[in-house]
């Protein structure tokens, strides 16, 4: 096991290096036109053009044109933070949450330790795969005080969908957990890496952080909270009350950063 967690972050760290190596301006339009149609992606949207990214791993978190994505503008409802695919859509059940179909975990093992004071029976989790194709940069969903993160050494297990139906991964793998302050309450991000996802950037806090944010980190809703560099998932939790599903999106519905994913519920506190 030792040896496979090993060759895992060996890849990982090999990945990164080869996405950070500079890539010679003529070769940048042809090589990241080649990436976009292997993977899906829409390089219309992206901000400046091929020459302004210096390697692959540049292109990989490219920024969007002003407009490319727009926040709900309904306060009540809740903006999905990142471009994913809806893994999975549950409530918090008996302390289980679903990875994919037919597979659960108890929740306070992907939270590992972070948030213990807050009841989160009959709360609710959305578990939102991003693939190569998306737009990599994670926003906050709410406005919120970013009070704790805590990175957790994992595993290394891809987190595409047809994984996660075999075996557990999410509350294994490598991540960061994040703890925010809302006017409504208390609710967590979790960014979670994958076999070649070993960079989990989160706005303003050093890489490996483990503990309190102090003072608080302040996110706006929709401003940029972190980024993955290469695809992975973002799992969302929150405390009963705190949101309510909506009929749509549903698991395995695409999702833009900024479209709905669910109405708040109760009142601000």
């Amino acid at each position: 096991m030792a040896s496979a967690l090993q060759a895992k972050r060996r890849l990982s760290l090999l990945a990164g290096w080869a996405a950070d190596r500079r890539v010679p301006g003529p070769l940048r339009a042809p090589l990241y036109r080649t990436y976009a149609a292997l993977t899906g992606a829409d390089p219309s949207e992206m901000r400046g053009r091929y020459r302004d990214y210096g390697s692959l791993g540049a292109f990989f978190v490219r920024r969007l044109q002003p407009g490319a994505r727009v926040v709900e503008p309904d306060e009540s409802l809740l903006p999905s933070p990142v471009d994913s695919v809806v893994q999975a859509s549950s409530p918090v059940t008996e302390g289980a949450v679903v990875e994919a179909k037919g597979r659960t975990y108890p929740v306070r093992e992907l939270l590992a330790g972070v948030g213990t004071d807050v009841e989160l029976e009959g709360g609710h989790q959305f578990t939102l795969y991003l693939g190569p194709k998306d737009y990599l940069r994670i926003h906050a969903p709410l406005a919120a005080d970013l009070v704790e993160c805590v990175h957790v050494d994992g595993e290394r297990y891809s987190v595409q969908p047809k994984v996660l139906e075999r075996r557990r991964v999410l509350p294994i793998n490598e991540r960061v957990v994040c703890r925010l302050e809302s006017e409504r309450g208390p609710y967590f991000m979790v960014l979670v890496g994958a076999v070649i996802v070993g960079r989990i950037r989160v706005v303003g806090v050093p890489a490996g952080h483990r503990g309190a944010v102090s003072p608080p980190r302040r996110f706006e809703r929709g401003e940029e909270f972190g980024r993955f560099e290469m695809g992975s998932t973002v799992v969302l939790v929150t405390p009963p009350g705190l949101l309510e599903p909506l009929p749509s999106p549903s698991t395995g519905d695409p999702v833009r950063m900024g479209q709905t994913l669910a109405r708040l519920g109760g009142a601000a506190r």
